[in-house]
């Protein structure tokens, strides 16, 4: 029997641990492979007001890193997501937290008064996708564009907010600041980095969009400084994502100032590679008398740094 409590709390939701996976890259699915119970909580593909087809493909492409990816959110639509999605989730003891995606503030809005129902914990609120009143510029990478969308999603439900963030932005903890001051109760940090790659034999783009979102190992350094940044000014939980591959990952985004995590490319390589993430979290916090594993987060010593 461990000694070690993994529990953490997103606002007023608590989960069991500190480890869910990233949106996008979960499936009912994984129900087959593993015990989905033992998670943190459960994060769904994003889900947008209407059926989708996607983007052409190829929609995903391996890097010497990492991958890129460029599915263009495909969905069955909110209808169906009620109908089939969160049913399926209810026979599990684990918090569902529903992603959503539209492509203007109100439509967001109309969405979260629509997913406030029995059966969902909380609300992962996805504006690292393009904004149809900005010129089709991601709401995350602007501060009042942030804050807009925020503000109207947050009259529309009482369930926990997760404000989801794109790296590609000038400063993050600027976005992330007004994320916090319109209602979010946690910010995550971070989506994919826009990239592409080229077959050099075709001289044509390796994704049918012709850029994707860059996820996996190559990210991890750029992301952790990102939450180290944002969790210094933040008084809501930061929750780390990107490139993610073991316990020793996640523990970096923990000291970092990281409240929870979210795993996603690991899950195609290793799809019960979560479970093996949260045993070695309990293990350190054994070997290192945690008894609490929120009393690591935000523990980096940077006293003997030189600062910048």
């Amino acid at each position: 029997m461990t000694n070690v409590d993994l529990h953490v709390k997103i606002g007023s939701l608590t989960i069991k641990n500190p480890v869910m996976p990233a949106s996008g890259t979960f499936s009912e699915d994984l129900a087959n492979v593993f015990d989905i119970s033992r998670l943190g909580a459960v994060v769904t593909k994003s889900v947008v007001p209407d059926a989708r087809l996607g983007n052409p493909s190829p929609r995903a492409a391996e890097t010497a890193a990492g991958m890129l990816n460029a599915v263009g959110i495909q969905s069955k639509g909110v209808d169906a997501f009620i109908a089939h999605t969160i049913p399926f989730y209810r026979n599990f003891d684990v918090p569902l937290v529903v992603s959503i995606s539209a492509e203007t503030a109100d439509r967001f809005a109309e969405m979260a008064g629509r997913l406030t129902l029995n059966g969902v914990s909380a609300l992962e609120v996805n504006i690292s996708c393009p904004n149809l009143e900005d010129n089709g510029r991601s709401y995350a990478m602007d501060p009042a564009q942030t804050e807009r969308v925020v503000t109207a999603v947050r009259r529309t439900t009482p369930l926990p907010l997760i404000v989801k963030l794109t790296p590609n932005t000038n400063d993050i903890v600027d976005v992330a600041l007004a994320a916090e001051s319109a209602g979010a109760d946690a910010v995550l940090i971070a989506n994919t980095f826009l990239a592409m790659a080229i077959d050099i034999e075709t001289r044509r783009p390796k994704l049918g969009n012709i850029m994707g979102g860059l996820s996996g190992p190559a990210i991890k350094p750029i992301v952790l400084r990102m939450v180290y940044q944002a969790a210094r000014r933040l008084h809501v939980p930061v929750i780390g994502c990107g490139g993610i591959c073991s316990a020793e990952d996640a523990l970096e985004y923990l000291i970092a100032g990281a409240t929870a995590v979210q795993v996603g490319t690991y899950t195609f390589v290793q799809p019960s590679g979560m479970l093996d993430i949260i045993d070695g979290i309990e293990r350190y916090a054994e070997r290192h008398g945690v008894t609490q594993i929120g009393d690591l987060v935000n523990t980096v010593d940077v006293s003997q740094c030189v600062s910048l």
